[in-house]
């Protein structure tokens, strides 16, 4: 466990693991993802936010890594803020330019190319971990105000 995972009773955040392997595991994460910011008790704009953030994220997963995880997990930190960390996951063949993949516009696909800088400016924080041959891991976290 996180030092910094949840673990106040009063609190009854859904969080998980779920698996990302078809097109119908976009909505089911979509909504685990809001059930947690529900249960966490964000605003509708903070719920809007972060589920936007999930969505393009799994996307990406598997679309371009082949599928993938969405790891769900509720926070507090010192402070007391409760917030909610998903981590997504793929073994796909990883990210060759991140610098040029974080770039407004920038898209290997169909896409509007917003997805990875769009994410990043609807959360708190936002972590990349790829490498060409070995997958993307992309953690976020966003707190409650």
């Amino acid at each position: 466990m996180l030092p910094d995972e949840l673990t106040d009773p009063e609190h009854d955040i859904p969080a998980g693991r779920h698996v990302i392997q078809a097109e119908e595991d976009l909505l089911t994460a979509r909504h685990a993802v809001r059930a947690a910011a529900v249960a966490a008790g964000f605003s509708i704009v903070d719920q809007t936010k972060i589920v936007t953030a999930a969505s393009e994220l799994v996307r990406n997963a598997y679309i371009h890594g082949g599928g993938g995880t969405v790891t769900i997990t509720a926070l507090r930190d010192d402070r007391g803020r409760v917030g909610l960390r998903l981590r997504v996951r793929d073994e796909g063949p990883g990210i060759a330019d991140v610098e040029q993949a974080m770039t407004d516009g920038f898209s290997t696909g169909a896409g509007l190319g917003h997805g990875l800088g769009g994410t990043r400016r609807l959360v708190d924080d936002f972590h990349l971990d790829t490498a060409p041959g070995r997958g993307t891991t992309v953690t976020i976290t966003r707190w409650k105000p």
